[in-house]
């Protein structure tokens, strides 16, 4: 096994080419855009947050769920219309409570791998892409959500994470930017930030240095195990094409549930979009006034990042709503809201709205590892956390690879 596809070109399909790519393998790379993270890669909050690996499967997120349904700005929307599709990722969701804790650790720990492999990785190709190591800061301003954050925590100390509790005092002294009253939070040193379009493209050069083909603009038709090895059919500007294969890995987002059909397996993604605008500082004062230190409001759902002096990132919100791209008002507007509430002197008047769709399975885990054929490997359903645990799943996905090609090798 050595001739490798990677379908997709986000941050796990770019992560997951350069981890097989610097281990000597043969790598082809397939996506439907011009170019390299255009999709779910392209304007998310900006965190590496191991300290925001705490999974969804819990009674409470189906209660506000439930409680939110019709209220259009609610952190969490879901559309109440049914589907087959979401119906089964819901009541699968569902059987997944029980696991939570084991769940979130788990996460947890897997995050806080990534971190050394993404800093590596960044090193190697030598990039910048708007990097702040000054931690994450968690605010609340409810009891309720302050209290279920200590329970969390139990949970982050056992995957071994350092995210200490801070008055609110200390959160003003984190932050002094904050312009809202605070009953406190957690601060998590290690936790850093950073623009992942930025860093997607650049690992893409990085790839494409150590021989990485890639098929932009590549509408793939067809993806055929021939039980010996597997053919890729696709059509760009070329033309028709076809090429076979060694093995595949499956990094398509959203899109992996169908081609993981095709190829014989279940892997049950559902699409979850996720709003962000980026506030341009255009002025010296909505510079002074924007945050530097990564904030989390996890009553609101809603993250922020400071991509360098000018741009100012804000991101949250769910919304179960299938395969939806519409950017839509009333789910900017709390995002636009929020800003002017925690820091009323930065600007809003030059927002860009952005809308991705992340790949979410009902346990909250990734699929990584092999699938039911030969030569067939997945890296995808990271939901919220992609760009946290890419670099690890990557490796872990590049084991998996490894391990198959000393099999067929003894």
């Amino acid at each position: 096994m050595k001739n490798i596809a990677v379908i997709g070109a986000g941050i796990t399909g770019i992560t997951t080419a350069y981890a097989l790519a610097r281990r000597g393998y043969d790598v082809s790379v397939f996506d439907r855009n011009r170019y390299a993270a255009m999709e779910t890669s392209f304007a998310n909050g900006g965190q590496l947050s191991a300290s925001n690996a705490e999974v969804w499967t819990r009674w409470g997120t189906i209660v506000k769920g439930l409680k939110w349904m019709l209220k259009s700005d609610a952190p969490l929307l879901v559309n109440p219309r049914p589907s087959w599709h979401k119906l089964s990722w819901m009541a699968e969701f569902m059987t997944n409570i029980p696991h939570y804790e084991a769940n979130t650790i788990q996460t947890a720990k897997l995050a806080i791998e990534a971190r050394s492999h993404l800093l590596e990785f960044a090193k190697e190709v030598g990039m910048e892409f708007d990097m702040e190591q000054r931690g994450i800061l968690h605010v609340y301003k409810k009891q309720s959500e302050f209290d279920h954050a200590r329970r969390v925590n139990t949970l982050l100390e056992k995957a071994g994470l350092d995210r200490r509790e801070v008055s609110a005092d200390e959160v003003q002294r984190l932050e002094p930017a904050l312009r809202t009253k605070t009953l406190g939070g957690f601060y998590t040193e290690s936790d850093f930030t950073g623009d992942i379009h930025q860093y997607t493209r650049a690992l893409s050069t990085g790839c494409e240095k150590l021989g990485v083909k890639f098929h932009y603009k590549a509408n793939v038709a067809k993806i055929h195990h021939t039980g010996k090895d597997i053919r890729i059919d696709w059509h760009s500007g070329a033309g028709d094409q076809q090429q076979h294969f060694d093995g595949i890995v499956v990094c398509a987002g959203v899109t992996s549930r169908s081609i993981a059909a095709e190829l014989g397996d279940r892997v049950n993604i559902y699409p979850v979009k996720g709003y962000s605008i980026t506030v341009n500082l255009d002025d010296v004062d909505s510079q002074a006034a924007a945050p530097w230190v990564s904030l989390l409001d996890d009553e609101a759902k809603i993250v922020t990042s400071r991509l360098g002096r000018r741009r100012f990132r804000i991101a949250g919100t769910a919304e179960f709503n299938g395969y939806n791209l519409d950017i839509r008002d009333d789910r900017i507007r709390p995002l636009r809201e929020w800003c002017e509430t925690f820091f009323p002197d930065v600007s809003t008047e030059h927002c860009v709205p952005w809308a991705g769709l992340r790949p979410m399975l009902p346990s909250m885990l990734p699929k990584v590892g092999p699938g039911s054929k030969p030569g067939v490997f997945y890296n995808t359903g990271h939901g919220h956390l992609g760009w946290t645990l890419s670099a690890a799943t990557a490796q872990l996905v590049s084991d998996c690879v490894d391990a198959k090609r000393m099999q067929n090798a003894a």
